[in-house]
């Protein structure tokens, strides 16, 4: 996106405050900042947790807590996030930051690798009004059978970077990971079990609602 455009979007589009520009502004120093997804797509993700009227969510990938801070927020002051992430050190900076938000009261935080995680969730019978996928590709369409089984009837899913940069066109990229974006993207398009909306927001994201 083009620096005057984002500056732009900061200015009218998206409300981010001096917490997640500060967070944003950590996150951003880190080798793997670039992972962090944008202001505008938090903000939609504020909106949209909302709008489903959530109180109860699941994240699956956490990274340093600018989307958990987000929607952490935007849920009731009774509401849950189940936060999964399998690295302390970037969860240690995301604690710090939902501390900070008034959160943490919120915030059930699991740590270690996405599926076992998630299978445990569901063996405890957990429901979840709104969830975001953001973690490792080769195991997305695992979890998205699996956090379908999470999430409620009309409730809604989010995955994150299904555009992968636009590698998703490239037909000499065969990675592990383009691969199974690929693979969840034609997964999606044809499960009749949810509507699906993709929206090149970000690195692309999914919008997902259970039927």
């Amino acid at each position: 996106m083009p620096p005057d455009l984002r500056a732009y979007l900061l200015e009218v589009g998206v409300r981010e405050d001096p917490l997640l520009a500060e967070l944003r502004a950590e996150t951003g120093q880190l080798p793997e900042g670039r992972m962090q997804v944008s202001p505008e797509q938090g903000a939609f993700m504020g909106v949209l947790t909302k709008l489903v009227g959530a109180k109860t969510a699941l994240e699956v990938g956490t990274f340093t807590g600018y989307s958990s801070v987000v929607v952490g927020r935007a849920l009731p002051d009774d509401g849950r996030i189940t936060c999964c992430d399998r690295s302390e050190a970037w969860t240690a900076i995301a604690r710090r930051y939902w501390e900070a938000a008034g959160i943490l009261h919120k915030v059930d935080l699991r740590l270690g690798p996405a599926v076992p995680t998630l299978e445990a969730l569901i063996e405890e019978g957990r429901v979840y009004d709104i969830a975001f996928v953001d973690a490792d590709k080769q195991n997305l369409p695992t979890y998205h059978e699996q956090v379908l089984q999470l999430v409620r009837q009309g409730g809604a899913i989010l995955y994150d970077n299904v555009l992968w940069g636009g590698q998703v066109l490239e037909a000499d990229d065969h990675s592990p990971d383009t691969e199974a974006i690929r693979t969840l993207n034609r997964l999606l398009a044809g499960d009749d079990r949810v509507d699906v909306a993709m929206l090149p927001v970000g690195d692309g994201l999914t919008i997902v609602r259970k039927r």
